[in-house]
Order: structure tokens, then C-alpha cells, then sequence
């Protein structure tokens, strides 16, 4: 079977977020959804998240699924607002724990920020199978534009992420830290 797909494209970000269902009154994943950042207030929005939630709705859908490619640098992840509204499992690639790493020296974050994953409620491994509803799906392992970076591969669909950008633009960034092109060609 494959999926019926609905993008959500957040123009300040250049993010495009996903709504991936086996049918209407079916079930449902979404693909990195954003959470709006307002830098000169300091305050976030949900105006994209309500666009999924209000398409959500009028599918008549339950959401199964919160999936991030990987973790995102340049927007907030609107994971945690879904699952309040609807329910859900938030979840993201295995190898997070490297980024979370990095991220924990690099921002000086607390002692007790854990890094091994815990803050998400499934961590995929690389060739792991999953469903949404009626949709089989399997995670892939693409490391490159950060060591945590995962595609998967829904029905005839690929959603990868930022490991390959709009034919226009190419390939993801490699210098964030953690970042390498080599494992991104070997990736792709």
C-alpha cells in the first residue's frame, strides 16, 4: 500500500513537514514538524503545528506516529505540542545520543541533561520496521548532515529529511558539528 501524503512547507525555516496516512479515517505519522520561534519576543507559535492538526482533523485520522529525521538546528520541533493534542509516539534515530553529546558541551547544557535518548518515546535503529495503520515502514540509516540523520521509507515514498534538499539547492550542510561529507555520499 502506499501513502497518502500531505507537505506542509514553513517558508521562515524552508522546512517541509509531513502527514503520511493509509487512508482517511486511518492512521497517521507526521515527519519533522515545526514549532514556530519568534526571535525578537523570545516566544514560540503553533500556527504550522495547527495546520497539521486541522488537516488531521479533517481526515478524520489518529495520529500513530511523530517522527524527526534528525535534530534540527534551525527550527524547534513541534513533536511535543502534537503529542499533547493528540497522542502519539515522538520518535527519532538511535544514534541521537552523539548529537545530544555534542550538543550537551558545545551549549553547556546542566549535568542532568540526559543524552542517551530518553526525552523521546521510541529511538529507531537502522533497517527497523514499523507501521502506520495499513503503511509499512522501515528506518534508514543516513548519517552525513549530522551522525543522527534517518530517512524512511514509506510505501513508495522516501522522506529524507534534510540529507538531500530541493533539486534547486543539493545536498545537506556537512558542518554542523558532528557533520561529515563523506558518510553523507556514502549516504545517499
Amino acid at each position: 500500500m502506499n501513502p497518502n501524503i500531505l507537505c506542509f512547507f514553513d517558508p521562515v525555516t524552508c522546512t517541509a513537514t509531513h502527514l503520511v496516512f493509509d487512508h482517511d479515517g486511518g492512521h497517521a505519522a507526521v515527519i519533522d514538524p515545526v514549532l514556530d520561534y519568534d526571535p525578537k519576543s523570545g516566544r514560540t507559535k503553533t500556527k504550522s503545528a495547527d495546520v497539521v492538526l486541522e488537516a488531521l482533523q479533517a481526515h478524520q485520522l489518529k495520529l500513530e506516529w511523530i517522527i524527526e529525521t534528525h535534530a534540527h538546528a534551525d527550527h524547534i520541533s513541534g513533536a511535543h505540542y502534537l503529542r499533547d493534542k493528540v497522542g502519539g509516539k515522538i520518535a527519532i534515530g538511535a544514534h541521537i545520543d552523539q548529537v545530544q553529546g555534542v550538543f550537551k558541551k558545545l551549549f553547556n547544557l546542566e549535568p542532568e541533561f540526559a543524552i542517551n535518548g530518553s526525552q523521546f518515546d521510541h529511538l529507531f535503529h537502522e533497517d527497523e520496521e514499523f507501521t502506520i495503520g495499513e503503511l509499512k515502514g522501515k528506518a534508514l540509516y543516513v548519517p552525513g548532515h549530522t551522525p543522527a540523520d534517518m530517512a524512511y521509507h514509506i510505501g513508495d515514498a522516501i522522506f529524507v529529511g534534510d540529507t538531500m534538499f530541493m533539486p534547486d539547492v543539493g545536498t545537506a550542510r556537512c558542518d554542523f558539528p558532528g557533520g561529515d561529507a563523506h558518510m553523507l555520499y556514502r549516504s545517499i
